[in-house]
């Protein structure tokens, strides 16, 4: 029996167990959206209020399940405003399968109404991408889109499917991709290279291991957590890795880079060997690459070759799945406590909770902090709980007090730093975790760039909290004009809305938080409130993150509080 490529499409996404369509319908994708009343009993549409909505929505639902998100769009602007979010899943390494619309495939070409080549436009921030243009072709690409988009180090991948392909029959058989000639997402693991690694190891005084994404990625937490345990070696996470290994483990000894702990960045520049583990070695974790961990040797565990030797050149590679080759490593390292070595750790702990994080947490000034709203949130919080977050200020301060004791339980946009992504991908992890506490937070630039998803929280009725942390500035922009430009505060203000009113506008409950005495019991109304809620927090002005590792400085060189003129 012949079925159409829009039925296919469908009938594809839900033999690859498709929960969920976060999406927005248009001319060229008309048809798939029509032969969605057909299945609606057996894959769900969400009408998001924006392209942008839909494809972080996407992510927010894939980041916190592990299984790939779909998001859906038609052709011209409806596939442009998806990219943003395709390239912030690229560079998270986020499997995502985006289904655009395009116009027919006779019109390819003429700059027909709504015609965009959105092929050659992704290019450089898919793994794979495809512009079908007969109706056969559907299973088959769908099927290679899944494969990709999940297997290896994961990502994007977008399939552009012209209109008339939509309408064509076909006989619809459809197979799971589970080869691809020269994709090789599992490599062959160096069993050489891992008995190297493990005699460095082994020989080193000073060891430290840098840890990132690719654990969760390969599910490798109790891999991970056995290897740090058998050789002691004390542990720091970049932003994506925090729920690798959990936040009170005595070797985690905290956040590295730009904004993270006092001494796991100073302690860079001390150690003998680094063993990093599904990290790539970001700028915003190594400041200047000149300066850094010179005297140490580098082993690198990661399973994409392109991420091995791009910036900081190793002396030991182990190509491979973390999940794989992280056992391989522990059967061969020596037990071993470094206890005298992570003691230098905490002393400089010490120092930084004495300067910066009392300060912080427990502040004696008048404003409220975002890290006291952080330090409330953790105590009256389950373990059940997951933290999304926008860009800015307010992201630094989650990443560095947000305690984290499960997998997937920190959701945020590390590499490309998208504000406008948490409010729509708390609501897509909100539908992918619903026995959870999806806590977003926000701050006032990032909330207002993507607040039309409002709407769709109300539509679903998803009971996502927001915590919005309200400065009236674009928080972190305003910091570096402070430190780095004469506290000249270049259209960093904002004149807001009223938030609140807002909220109510979409059915959403919420309420205002202008000073310390308010703010528990603030906190303790949203989390008893059934639905969504808004609670917009009143910050003061300058509240400042730090510790900070001023751009083109050594991370050595991390600094606690603004340099004395």
């Amino acid at each position: 029996m012949k079925i159409t490529g829009s039925q296919a499409v469908l009938l594809s996404l839900i033999e690859e167990g498709t929960e969920f369509i976060f999406g927005y319908p248009g001319g060229a994708i008309m048809p798939v959206y029509d032969a969605m009343m057909q299945y609606q009993d057996q894959i769900k549409h969400i009408l998001t209020r924006h392209e942008q909505g839909a494809i972080h929505a996407a992510q927010g639902y894939a980041r916190v399940t592990g299984r790939v998100g779909v998001c859906m769009a038609t052709s011209g602007p409806g596939a442009t405003n998806l990219i943003t979010g395709i390239a912030d899943a690229m560079i998270d390494s986020t499997p995502l399968v985006c289904i655009t619309g395009q116009v027919g495939s006779p019109l390819l070409g003429t700059d027909a109404f709504q015609e965009t080549d959105v092929v050659g436009i992704s290019m450089p921030v898919t793994k794979w991408n495809y512009l079908v243009t007969k109706s056969e072709e559907i299973p088959w690409a769908i099927a290679k889109a899944f494969y990709i988009a999940s297997t290896g180090r994961p990502g994007p991948v977008l399939i552009d499917i012209a209109k008339d392909a939509q309408f064509g029959p076909l006989d619809f058989h459809y197979k799971k991709c589970s080869y691809i000639r020269s994709y090789v997402p599992k490599p062959t693991i160096n069993e050489e290279a891992v008995s190297e690694a493990a005699k460095l190891i082994n020989e080193s005084k000073k060891p430290y291991i840098l840890f990132g994404q690719g654990i969760v990625l390969g599910n490798a937490e109790e891999e991970f957590k056995a290897f740090v345990e058998k050789s002691g070696i004390p542990a720091a996470w970049t932003i994506l890795g925090v729920t690798a290994l959990d936040t009170n483990h005595p070797l985690n000894m905290g956040m590295l880079g730009m904004h993270g702990n006092y001494s796991t960045n100073i302690l860079t520049n001390d150690c003998d060997t680094i063993i990093a583990v599904g990290m790539r070695f970001d700028d915003r974790v190594t400041g200047d690459l000149k300066r850094y961990a010179n005297q140490a040797r580098i082993i690198h565990l990661e399973i994409d070759s392109a991420e091995i030797n791009k910036i900081k050149k190793a002396d030991v590679a182990i190509h491979g799945d973390v999940k794989d080759t992280l056992p391989m490593l522990t059967k061969l390292v020596e037990k071993r406590d470094h206890s005298a070595w992570v003691a230098k750790f905490r002393e400089l702990d010490k120092i930084e909770k004495e300067k910066v994080i009392d300060l912080e947490m427990y502040p004696t000034k008048e404003g409220i902090t975002m890290a006291e709203v952080i330090r409330i949130l953790n105590e009256k919080t389950k373990d059940n709980v997951v933290y999304v977050t926008d860009v800015g200020q307010h992201q630094m301060f989650a990443s560095r007090y947000c305690k984290r004791q499960s997998r997937r339980s920190f959701i945020t946009s590390g590499g490309l730093g998208t504000m406008g992504f948490g409010l729509p991908a708390a609501f897509g992890a909100k539908m992918g975790a619903p026995e959870k506490e999806v806590v977003l937070i926000v701050g006032d630039g990032g909330l207002q760039m993507t607040i039309q998803e409002l709407g769709t929280i109300m539509q679903s009725e998803a009971a996502v909290k927001i915590v919005l942390l309200n400065n009236k500035y674009l928080g972190m922009v305003r910091q570096w004009q402070q430190l780095f430009f004469d506290s000249r505060y270049s259209q960093t203000y904002m004149m807001n809305p009223d938030f609140i009113k807002l909220a109510e506008a979409f059915g959403i409950k919420g309420k205002k938080i202008l000073d310390r005495p308010n703010l528990v019991g603030g906190v303790e109304e949203m989390l008893a409130h059934s639905g969504a809620y808004l609670l917009e927090v009143s910050i003061e002005k300058e509240d400042n993150v730090f510790p900070m590792v001023p751009t083109g400085a050594s991370v050595a060189e991390v600094i606690l509080e603004p340099a004395k003129k």
